[in-house]
């Protein structure tokens, strides 16, 4: 399961740190920066999504969803409740959300206009990750303690069966043909899934990666990236089945983004406080320089329309005792938004 990363404020502004592009990659590489700062209420966080027709960036908390207008940057800190939240999934064109629930091991389905609660659904223990396939029309929730997935209808609002995977079962990504590959932390490996046939097909072992957590389907290259917490990214070849190679990251990773419009993977690292940057082409997944960001800030949202990335960070104080976990300061909570240089 994944946790805020800790430690102190870079306290940075507009800064940009592009590193140097492999010999023989003819492309530019990408210019990004932090473009400013949005102030969110104290408290945890977990994953964050973003909902292109809504033009809401998620961050779903300890305690409730916070919801942040894109475009105009309004924040509403209590959209929708949770308890031990973990993920947000956007369903039905951006009219419902569902929200994972830790604390109670379900799914729960709000109307994203009005936060009314439309279905509570009984999922497997801990309840963390979900995607939404589009080849088979289920949301998948990830049980990460009870190494399970519960497949959701999103039309029926209920469950309509649950595959045994085993393991700590960490974020998922599908390659759009009903397929889907999640990577289990304390095995460090991923699975393959069949959604038609609602089996699990494979594993793959992930060579030369340890504890990994976000995973994206690059879909020129259709290649996996995953992001590994002994600082490197796994690029593993979903039809060989192996890792073809690995590429240093920062530290502390957690979710990886994809953005299908320039064709660019990202994995920010929450202790590195640093943004990755990756090119996805024919030849392959090639590391394209990093942007400099906030430490704790391990996992975020992306916008296509734009190319804004959605990151939330805060401020750490010491530990009140030695061997303690660093405490967040108050008033320090933030989305670090990082956006592309025209």
């Amino acid at each position: 399961m994944r946790r805020n990363c800790l430690g102190l404020s870079l306290g940075l502004g507009l800064v940009v740190s592009l590193g140097m592009v492999p010999a023989g990659l003819a492309q530019t590489p990408p210019a990004y920066r932090v473009a400013t700062r949005i102030a969110l209420p104290d408290g945890g966080w977990d994953l964050a999504s973003f909902d292109p027709v809504m033009r809401r960036a998620y961050i779903t908390r300890s305690d409730a969803v916070t919801a942040i207008d894109a475009d105009t940057g309004n924040v509403t800190g209590k959209f929708a409740p949770a308890n031990r939240g973990h993920a947000t999934l956007v369903l039905k064109n951006g009219a419902e959300i569902l929200v994972t629930d830790g604390a109670s091991d379900t799914a729960i389905i709000y109307d994203a206009k009005t936060a009314a609660e439309l279905a509570t659904i009984k999922t497997g223990a801990n309840p963390d990750a979900a995607l939404y396939d589009a080849a088979s029309g289920l949301a998948v929730v990830m049980n990460a303690r009870g190494g399970s997935l519960t497949l959701i209808d999103p039309k029926t609002r209920a469950s309509v069966g649950e595959i045994a995977i085993g393991g700590s079962l960490e974020l998922g990504a599908g390659d759009g043909s009903g397929r889907i590959f999640i990577n289990v932390e304390d095995r460090n490996d991923l699975v393959v899934v069949d959604l038609k046939s609602k089996k699990l097909v494979t594993r793959i072992p992930l060579t030369g990666c340890e504890g990994p957590t976000g995973i994206a389907y690059l879909k020129v290259s259709k290649r996996l990236l995953s992001s590994c917490a002994n600082g490197v990214a796994a690029i593993t070849n979903p039809k060989t089945l192996k890792v073809e190679s690995t590429l240093p990251i920062g530290a502390g990773p957690d979710t990886v983004l994809y953005d299908t419009q320039r064709k660019l993977a990202f994995i920010p690292a929450g202790r590195a406080g640093e943004l990755d940057i990756f090119t996805d082409d024919a030849k392959g997944v090639h590391a394209a320089g990093k942007v400099a960001t906030q430490v704790g800030a391990r996992t975020g949202a992306l916008d296509e329309k734009t190319g804004r990335i959605y990151l939330p960070a805060a401020d750490y104080l010491p530990p009140a005792a030695a061997g303690g976990r660093p405490q967040m300061k108050p008033g320090s909570v933030v989305i670090v938004v990082v956006e592309p240089v025209t």
